[in-house]
């Protein structure tokens, strides 16, 4: 079934778009193909992206909650979900949203893992998207973290933040890390793959970041 439905579908749609719409160049292939993918997932990706910064922007509140009702769990629970309801966030959603995303994510690392030795594996006649290139590896890394940037409110002046603020600042940080430690050891098609996802994330936090509002 996953060959099937995923896999398979994904690697041809791959060679379709690197014979007739990228000019035979694989890396033009991939950006077209993480795009496609991009459009199709679009929906779960602004309502993760939108959810995500709805819970940061109503922190301040469910700290009141948390600090009003601290000696009775029960109506502590109650006002976070009326609160949760009030601004239309869903506090487990990205948990969803990330278990959908998994297999085709798994889908595309095979894809982008498969011998390309029948094509043109080099990218605009620079980058063999089969061999390692840490120069794709820290371009990658950066764009995620700008990404991460971006979707971090910004700090009053004064403010202390909580301990899962600061979580989540630390991870702005953390994620290119872990993007350098594991693409460094795959090929660049892969990294390729992971820049140009978090470019398309890049731009779709900038509109969410001016259109969200509560």
């Amino acid at each position: 079934m996953f060959n099937t439905f995923l896999y398979n579908p994904l690697l041809k749609t791959l060679m379709f778009l690197y014979e007739n719409a990228a000019f035979h160049d694989l890396g033009i292939a991939i950006i077209i193909l993480t795009f496609l993918v991009r459009l199709v997932l679009l929906p779960l990706f602004y309502k993760s992206a939108k959810n995500q910064l709805l819970l940061q922007k109503i922190q301040p509140l469910l700290q009141q909650i948390q600090h009003d009702h601290k000696d009775n769990k029960e109506k502590q629970a109650q006002a976070m979900m009326e609160l949760y309801k009030t601004h239309k966030v869903n506090p487990f959603s990205n948990f969803l949203i990330l278990f959908i995303q998994l297999p085709i994510l798994i889908a595309l690392y095979k894809v982008f893992m498969g011998d390309f030795s029948s094509i043109h594996p080099v990218f605009l006649n620079l980058i063999n998207l089969q061999d390692k290139s840490i120069v794709m590896v820290g371009l990658a890394a950066i764009a995620q973290y700008f990404q991460g940037k971006l979707s971090l409110p910004k700090i009053q002046e004064g403010k202390e933040l909580s301990a899962p603020e600061r979580m989540g600042r630390q991870m702005v940080f953390i994620g290119p890390v872990l993007t350098l430690v594991i693409l460094t050891n795959l090929p660049s098609a892969v990294g390729l793959y992971w820049l140009a996802t978090s470019v398309f994330a890049i731009i779709q936090q900038i509109y969410i970041n001016k259109t969200v509002k509560i």
